[in-house]
């Protein structure tokens, strides 16, 4: 599957950000700098696709990242965790050999550093690299959380300790946050007074990663500050006594968003990456019953794919608990109604765009317990793949899940070789292979060696000087 893609990829976009099966053509919609290349580099690594390893990392070493090839904005978030976790999980993976890659990261970043403004803790989410000013507005607590690995990391291979100061200051400014629900802040925040704007708490998008790398970053430190995994911890407690809520029909557990006055029972694609961030947390926390709710979380995101005609998950969804089943929304329809009082769910977004976040989940499930149902689920979405959005030259996404005939969406996202056919092979391999012992993954599935294994990796007093 990644063979085929990529080949079409090169075929049709080389060079470019990402591939449009559909059109046979491309878009640079990640500034240019060949968003789909540097986010496969560590894919191919691990599957051992060397050439084309060489020839990417090759041609990324020929990219300006100073500048954006497209003009216009820079996203922070999508930029570091694409673009700077792949150079520096590809430099990683293939043996610290490729000064380039650290090279090219440092100057990327450097530039992204205009972010911040003034005084500020957090960063805005887009910059301007021509004139090296943020665009102030509004930003996500996933943004302002989601940088402390990759930022550390380039710390590390710098020397330069200034780039994890930057993310850490960020990522402990939402910390310290008021919050709506303990360990939990509002989802909008203004770099520009330190502050929440708002009062919506959600495990999905715009808050998602936050959450996320509070325990990675735990993790890939090795910290003595605990107010990382304190953070998350009372996070998880919160999402338990509040969102955690079981459908009627089938008893599936969800975590529900909440808008800081009404739960609202609704799930996403994205956010279904919590099961296995908590089945993570939990074992890294030696906490079982967080475990086991994180496996339960995992079993009812795959019965959004079970449950359609084509056994895809869609993009958004709802249920009713005991508390009834407010979305904020309109109420269900009667189609609505009927899909519900079979599968414990209702569609509300019908469209899969190659998505990760499920197989994710169920990935650290099969790690986690062996259980060869999590195998066969990834078999099962491999072949719902080949049969659904395979077309005459790649893969692409689908407006309808649960409509066996449905219309293509055009755009093959960079995710989709950084993240869901890494997930999938991951599944299938060896399991010491990128073993969760020893590697913490970023959010777009970028691996990072955790302290052990690198002070093992090779020679050198890495964690200390910072020297390859």
């Amino acid at each position: 599957m990644f063979n085929v893609s990529y080949t079409a990829y090169k075929t049709y976009a080389w060079g470019d950000d990402s591939l449009l099966v559909e059109s046979h053509s491309y878009t640079n919609d990640r500034n240019g700098w060949g968003a789909t290349i540097v986010d496969a580099l560590d894919t191919m690594w691990i599957m051992g696709l060397y050439t084309w390893f060489d020839e990417a990392a090759n041609y990324t070493a020929t990219v300006d990242f100073s500048e954006s090839q497209t003009g216009g904005l820079t996203n922070i978030f999508e930029t570091t965790i694409r673009y700077l976790a792949g150079l520096l999980s590809a430099y990683e993976l293939s043996g610290r050999q490729r000064q380039v890659l650290v090279d090219k990261a440092k100057e990327l970043t450097d530039q992204m550093a205009y972010a911040w403004a003034g005084n500020n803790a957090m960063p805005y989410t887009n910059v301007d690299f021509e004139t090296q000013t943020p665009q102030k507005s509004t930003t996500g607590i996933a943004v302002a959380g989601t940088l402390t690995l990759e930022w550390s990391r380039l710390s590390l291979y710098t020397g330069n300790d200034t780039y994890r100061q930057l993310a850490e200051k960020s990522t402990q400014q939402v910390i310290h946050m008021q919050d709506v629900l303990p360990g939990m802040p509002g989802q909008i925040v203004d770099p520009s007074t330190g502050k929440a704007v708002s009062s919506y708490v959600t495990w999905g998008g715009g808050s998602d990663s936050y959450f996320e790398y509070l325990i990675k970053y735990a993790r890939l430190s090795n910290t003595n500050d605990n107010s990382y995994t304190d953070s998350w911890l009372t996070a998880v407690q919160s999402s338990i006594d509040t969102l955690a809520k079981r459908s009627t029909v089938g008893n599936w557990l969800y975590l529900a968003d909440y808008d800081g006055s009404q739960v609202r029972h609704v799930g996403s694609h994205l956010a279904c990456f919590y099961g296995g961030n908590w089945i993570l947390g939990g074992k890294m926390t030696n906490n079982e019953d967080i475990v086991n709710i994180g496996l339960s979380l995992t079993d009812a995101c795959w019965n959004t794919y079970a449950s359609t005609a084509t056994g895809i998950g869609p993009e958004g969804f709802a249920f009713t608990s005991s508390d009834g089943g407010y979305t904020g929304g309109s109420p269900p329809n009667a189609n609505q109604t009927a899909f519900y009082a079979q599968h414990g769910f209702y569609i509300t977004g019908a469209d899969y765009i190659l998505r990760p976040e499920v197989l994710e989940s169920n990935f650290y499930a099969w790690r986690a317990t062996g259980d060869i149902k999590y195998w066969n689920n990834a078999v099962s979405a491999v072949k719902s793949f080949d049969k659904y959005l395979r077309t005459s030259v790649a893969y692409t996404g689908i407006d309808n899940v649960d409509d066996t005939n449905s219309t293509r969406t055009d755009e093959m996202e960079s995710f989709w070789f950084a993240e869901t056919l890494k997930y999938l092979y991951l599944t299938f391999d060896d399991p010491e292979h990128i073993s969760l012992d020893n590697y913490v993954f970023n959010t777009e599935a970028h691996p990072f060696m955790a302290p052990a294994a690198l002070s093992d990796y090779g020679s050198g007093n890495v964690l200390v000087t910072g020297n390859p």
